[in-house]
């Protein structure tokens, strides 16, 4: 019995049907199997429901997300792994914090050091998402001064090499907005402080 290419919701109604007429016994096994598969996408639809409202509560969340590959999944995990902005004296030491640098190689080493194999210490799920954001973005139809920076690593290097720096860099903006309170401007793929973001607006009305 082969399910075929369907979507998501598709699928238990795919299976049962595919199931009439079947062996009593692998039916309800199946059924089973259809029944806690059910279960475990309402919870974590319930779940995610609850995680979007917290993002849109939260002002830190709503600014983070503002950046381009930044969903509230990411946005929510990075807050709560740095937990206190003032833990970092400065932005660029936040990505080494989630083990987005190259490992620090033996003298034995040296000679094979290849950069894509990174530290991967610290939190690792804050880890992962500032990764998914980093292709994300990258991916994007959209065009930014980050994006291109990254797609020359991932010319020069490679892929892996590109998502890895990019991420480095997102955890750098976010904690850098977190603690001034400035914005993402896509174009100079840098944080906007508020004082610049008026010192700009009254350019644009000069």
């Amino acid at each position: 019995m082969k399910v075929g290419a369907i979507g998501r919701h598709e699928f238990e109604a795919r299976g049962r049907e595919l199931l009439d007429g079947a062996d009593f016994a692998f039916e309800g096994m199946i059924d089973s199997l259809l029944a806690v598969r059910s279960a475990v996408i309402e919870g974590y639809e319930r779940l995610h429901t609850m995680l979007l409202k917290a993002v849109a509560a939260d002002p830190v969340c709503r600014r983070f997300i503002t950046v381009r590959g930044v969903g509230p999944v990411a946005a929510l995990t990075f807050k709560v792994a740095i937990d206190d902005p003032h833990r970092f004296t400065r932005s660029r030491n936040v990505g080494a914090h989630f083990g987005l640098t190259p490992r620090t190689p033996s003298d034995r080493q040296l000679d094979r050091l290849h950069w894509a194999r990174i530290a991967k210490q610290g939190d690792m799920t804050a880890h992962e998402s500032l990764c998914e954001a980093a292709a994300m973005l990258l991916r994007s139809r959209r065009g930014s001064t980050l994006k291109a920076w990254g797609l020359k690593i991932a010319k020069k290097r490679s892929m892996l090499c590109a998502i890895t720096a990019v991420a480095r860099k997102l955890a750098a903006i976010l904690h850098r907005m977190w603690l001034d309170g400035s914005v993402f401007d896509p174009g100079a793929g840098a944080v906007v402080t508020p004082a610049m973001r008026a010192t700009l607006k009254a350019l644009r009305t000069a």
